[in-house]
């Protein structure tokens, strides 16, 4: 097998979560993003020297060239440094395992280039928005002392930089997904693959149990919800007839605050659904320039002001507004909630007809209250592995006990009132083909992804110009960098 199967979901994870902690701290790694034009590239080809200049620019150790782009020394320096500095333990990460990782990046990148996959322009600027704006709120610091820290002369040129390295790391992002995203796996292969596993290395699952509950929220008054609506009709209003900018209304008045530093700006391709339906079906029916009436979705009332058109990607700006929950109308949810507890525990309705009669919550309500592992799509939660709020609401249940009323938030950030209830619950057991065959599949998948992108790579690495220079010859690569 390519792999030890019961190390295999591990090694995957693995692999991926290092792939984002890097995404993440390169953003500082500035000068690794350079590109090399192709008189250069020529160039390396024939003289080693010659990959100390890019243009007219000296630059000190490069360390690796990888179709058009560059790794520097200081990349992999700074990328340790950073990752120390978000307190990421690197024991036992060799320089030579975080060069191999920016080696396949570029890799990535470069032929995301080639096969032309486009990125949004207007959305790396905005996620650059973000992330300085999370620099200087993390580190205390100015801007002025931001700048010094990466030794960069003015706020432009950090940007700017700090674009390149994003659209990379998107580009790379983008086509790792392309190679992965159209593979599945057939129930035979499930099958195979799990008979292919020798019993005394078949995974072990922890302890698993089934969650359900029973949600009902406060309700807006059909008052409160008509304010809101006119309030945005006053916003279109203001910016279609008298010249109103509709970015500052959105820093002004909106309530999705994730939005407000990059001016409630979003980008929704076609092909790759994002945003709820409601949300997506206004945004594309709409032409540039033209700004939508108030809608309603799960979150609250919308307008929404098309920007641009580019192909399957559209460049949106919106307004939410989230209508007030009068007390009076918590005060009743509660009480409601207390008799709907009270009527199970009486035996008069069972939990799960109780669900679908009173819950608010759409996603359980016609499951009988059942939460669905958003990992597996089944009803079972592993112990170890769920969700730490999630954990810390049923960890004191028994097996069939109906909890105490639970004070929480929606999305939206309105109070809303739950009981729970822990059923079937099932302790660690080594791997059953029956019982465990969507976590089962799911491994049988991570194997097929995983031989896909070793395939890619390997052919990748051949078809690809690559140099790797000095010490770094010398590392014993997982991939066929030195082409031997």
């Amino acid at each position: 097998m390519l792999l030890k199967i019961n190390n295999l979901k591990s090694i995957i994870n693995t692999k991926h979560l290092m792939a984002l902690s890097l995404i993440s701290c390169l953003s500082s790694n500035l000068s690794a993003q350079e590109i090399i034009n192709d008189e250069v590239k020529d160039a390396t080809k024939t003289s080693d020297s010659v990959l100390k200049t890019v243009g007219a620019k000296k630059i000190d150790g490069v360390a690796a060239v990888v179709g058009d782009f560059v790794i520097l020394d200081t990349d992999i320096d700074r990328t340790i440094l950073q990752l120390k500095a978000q307190g990421a333990s690197i024991e036992g990460v060799t320089r030579c395992q975080l060069f191999g990782k920016l080696l396949e990046d570029k890799l990535y990148a470069h032929h995301a280039i080639q096969d032309s996959i486009v990125v949004s322009d207007a959305e790396i600027r905005a996620n650059v928005d973000y992330q300085v704006e999370q620099f200087l709120a993390q580190s205390g610091k100015s801007m002025d002392e931001l700048l010094a820290f990466y030794n960069k002369p003015d706020e432009r040129s950090f940007r700017e930089e700090m674009y390149e390295i994003n659209k990379s790391n998107k580009l790379a992002s983008e086509m790792q997904n392309k190679i992965v995203d159209e593979i599945e796996v057939t129930p035979e292969e499930t099958r195979q693959f799990f008979n292919r596993i020798p019993e005394d290395q078949r995974p072990t699952f922890g302890t698993e149990l089934k969650v359900s509950r029973i949600v009902i929220e406060p309700k807006t008054s059909e008052a409160e919800e008509q304010r809101v609506i006119d309030q945005l009709k006053q916003f279109r209003v203001d910016v279609l007839e008298n010249g109103s900018s509709f970015r500052s209304k959105v820093v002004l008045y909106s309530d999705d605050k994730a939005s407000i530093p990059n001016g409630g700006l979003y980008t929704l391709n076609r092909k790759k659904p994002r945003m709820v339906k409601e949300f997506r079906d206004v945004a594309f029916s709409l032409q540039e320039g033209e700004i939508s009436e108030p809608f309603k979705s799960d979150f609250g009332y919308h307008i929404i002001f098309l920007e641009k058109i580019r192909g399957q990607e559209y460049d949106v700006r919106h307004i939410l507004l989230i209508p007030k929950v009068a007390e009076s109308a918590v005060l009743a949810a509660k009480e409601e909630l207390e008799r709907v507890r009270q009527r199970i525990t009486d035996g008069e309705i069972t939990f799960e007809d109780a669900a679908r009669e009173y819950s608010d919550e759409k996603e359980t309500k016609s499951e009988g209250g059942f939460l669905i592992n958003p990992v597996t799509q089944d009803y079972n939660f592993e112990l170890t592995k769920m969700d730490p709020e999630l954990y810390g609401q049923i960890q004191n249940l028994k097996e069939g006990e109906i909890s105490l009323i639970q004070t929480d938030r929606d999305h939206t950030g309105n109070v809303k009132f739950q009981i729970l209830r822990v059923t079937d619950r099932v302790d660690e057991h080594v791997a059953d083909y029956s019982r465990d065959y969507l976590k089962i599949k799911e491994l049988a998948l991570n194997e097929k992804r995983f031989k896909a992108i070793d395939k890619w790579q390997t052919e990748k690495i051949l078809d690809t110009y690559i140099k790797i220079n000095g010490e770094y010859r010398d590392c014993e690569f997982t991939n066929n960098w030195l082409k031997k």
